[in-house]
């Protein structure tokens, strides 16, 4: 088994190779229960592979109170130590791994979790879970190999399903495959380059060194593109991850709720301000009643008939307030097109940063050539106001 030439730096102004190995940051990323060989069985065959051995710099395991003690002990200790032993039997130098990449799971009160039993351990789990997988794809620079092969079946699950939802074209996801009978043995820990006999668990003698320990590489479809920035960038439940990339994957259907001040965009909620939410709310309802897409006003001139169609939708969502005073006395002789497009602008922005790329079904659309003719690109039957606050869009002409 061949080390890997160093890392050269990565430039910032070229963008990283496909390539996992060439990535100057590769964590091997797993999940353990009470068996902790999953760590160095893991690195054995990355390192072992003779199409693309991936050599972690970094090992990060993810597991119970329990799971840690023992593989502190098992792998780290002085006295056994098989991290150490395997990277010095195959002279796998620069890998860190000590007891601060060791995550024990904590619950929603930061409190160590010692197993997985009830529906409340399930959802912390998964939450833990997840913000690791979010933490360490949010690297540019990085190369995350996830293996599932450890813990019980619910902490495999919630990694492979984290890395589909985060995970970049440099990632990757496998478990490992050992040969019998040393996938039953608590005393194996990697294929030795020598002659070492264990009692497997039947009572019988086998040799280390005759072990075979492989990788199932499995493919997995990103979901990453379809999540909001603001997911990618910071904390997110798993629950609320898996909500903005069912969003960004369903057919686009907008509610408009003028009474509570925001839309329903598939199945996300998103608040807006009056201004936003009334020029969304003209061309939502121009959708809904099959009405012509609109040309935006005039730049330096202003345009009666389009303040007329925003105050209508403005004064349903504002009411009696006093800012509907302040918007009256602005639009008075009508709308200018640099108030259109400063509205258009901080709507698409919200959107997009609520919704991710799943935005575009919702936003105000140009129509690709000129002149330029304004509408949504939705269907007729995808949108409808919420029931509480519904104007009387006939009452005024042109609107």
């Amino acid at each position: 088994m061949n080390s890997p030439a160093p890392s050269k730096p990565a430039d910032p102004a070229q963008p990283l190779p496909a390539a996992p190995t060439s990535y100057p940051r590769r964590i091997l990323l797993a999940v353990c229960g009470l068996s902790p060989q999953i760590v160095t069985e893991t690195l054995y065959a990355l390192a072992a592979d003779q199409h693309a051995p991936f050599i972690p710099t970094e090992v990060h395991l993810i597991t119970t109170a329990e799971g840690a003690r023992r593989a502190e002990l098992s792998l780290l200790s002085a006295d056994l130590g098989w991290f150490h032993r395997l990277c010095t039997d195959y002279k796998l130098p620069g890998i860190t791994f000590d007891r601060q990449h060791i995550h024990i799971m904590r619950d929603a009160k930061e409190r160590a979790m010692d197993d997985i039993r009830t529906p409340q351990d399930n959802q912390d789990a998964a939450n833990f879970i997840t913000e690791q997988v979010r933490h360490f794809t949010a690297d540019p620079n990085c190369a995350l190999h996830v293996s599932i092969a450890g813990g019980r079946k619910t902490m495999g699950f919630y990694l492979g399903y984290a890395l589909s939802l985060y995970g970049r074209a440099q990632d990757r996801l496998s478990h490992v495959l050992v040969s019998d009978p040393f996938e039953s043995s608590w005393d194996f820990f990697y294929p030795t380059p020598y002659s070492r006999v264990l009692q497997t668990r039947d009572g019988k003698l086998a040799d280390t060194a005759m072990a075979e320990v492989t990788l199932a590489d499995i493919p997995f479809v990103s979901l990453r593109h379809g999540l909001p920035v603001a997911l990618l960038a910071g904390h997110a439940s798993f629950n609320d991850t898996v909500q903005a990339a069912r969003a960004a994957l369903a057919a686009p259907k907008l509610c408009v709720d003028l009474g509570n001040r925001r839309i329903v965009a598939g199945q996300v909620a998103v608040e807006l301000p009056p201004a936003e939410l009334a020029l969304l709310a003209v061309f939502a309802r121009r959708t809904m009643q099959g009405k012509p897409a609109l040309a935006a006003p005039p730049k330096g001139a202003t345009d009666p008939a389009w303040a007329t169609r925003f105050l209508h939708e403005y004064r349903a969502i504002v009411g009696a307030m006093a800012d509907s005073d302040a918007t009256d006395r602005a639009l008075r002789g009508g709308m200018d097109g640099e108030y259109f497009s400063i509205r258009k602008s901080k709507l698409e922005g919200r959107l997009k940063r609520a919704l991710g790329p799943a935005a575009a079904h919702y936003r105000i659309d140009d129509g690709g050539t000129r002149p330029r003719q304004y509408s949504l690109s939705l269907s007729r039957d995808s949108v409808s106001f919420a029931a509480d606050v519904v104007p009387d869009v006939t009452q005024r002409e042109g609107i």
